[in-house]
């Protein structure tokens, strides 16, 4: 009988175990929301991670990115702002397909189509879902701190120095505008 009860604590034991195991490293497949901005890591275009905690220090203008829509051309006025204010920013640009299906394409044409059309050179990550039910952590992060979603492609977080405050900027705020930029040389 003892053996038997023994058995039984044994296996509820080791199902508990396993229980919370899978629900830490499965409940979201894309990670659990970060503490920090410096928590995130990332595939760029390339599919190379990149660790945040390399961006410390300086301002990260994070944008979320279309190709067929719009506002494409801020691609340009994004490739300038990251030219001009490199020592002060980093721009990191997330490809997404939430507007009206609007960036079909794979990363590697993505990749093209930003270096051909638009000479960029920041740095952009891997498609991810910028709001719904599949939204990704580092936009999770971004609604947490703003109260903000993306309310178009384009739309822009500016992260300050120390990862401590976000600033929203909405998609008709253009790459070069004056009210971001000071922000961006504050």
């Amino acid at each position: 009988m003892k053996s038997r009860t023994y058995l039984i604590v044994v296996i509820i034991v080791a199902a508990m175990g396993l229980g919370a195991f899978l629900s830490d490293k499965f409940s979201d497949p894309k990670g659990p929301v970060a503490n920090s901005i410096y928590d995130f890591k990332i595939k760029g275009l390339d599919g190379k991670e990149i660790d945040f905690s390399q961006y410390k220090g300086k301002k990260i203008l994070i944008v979320n990115t279309a190709s067929k829509c719009g506002k494409t051309p801020q691609y340009a006025g994004l490739e300038k702002l990251h030219e001009t204010y490199a020592s002060k920013m980093t721009l990191l640009g997330f490809p997404a397909n939430n507007f009206l299906w609007q960036e079909p394409g794979t990363n590697e044409e993505i990749a093209e189509f930003c270096e051909r059309n638009y000479g960029v050179k920041f740095q952009m990550f891997e498609k991810v879902s910028v709001k719904g039910s599949d939204q990704h952590p580092l936009y999770q992060w971004l609604q947490s701190k703003t109260g903000q979603k993306p309310d178009w492609n384009f739309s822009k977080y500016l992260v300050s120095e120390d990862g401590s405050r976000v600033t929203f900027f909405k998609s008709s705020v253009q790459p070069l505008d004056a009210e971001l930029i000071s922000q961006i040389t504050r």
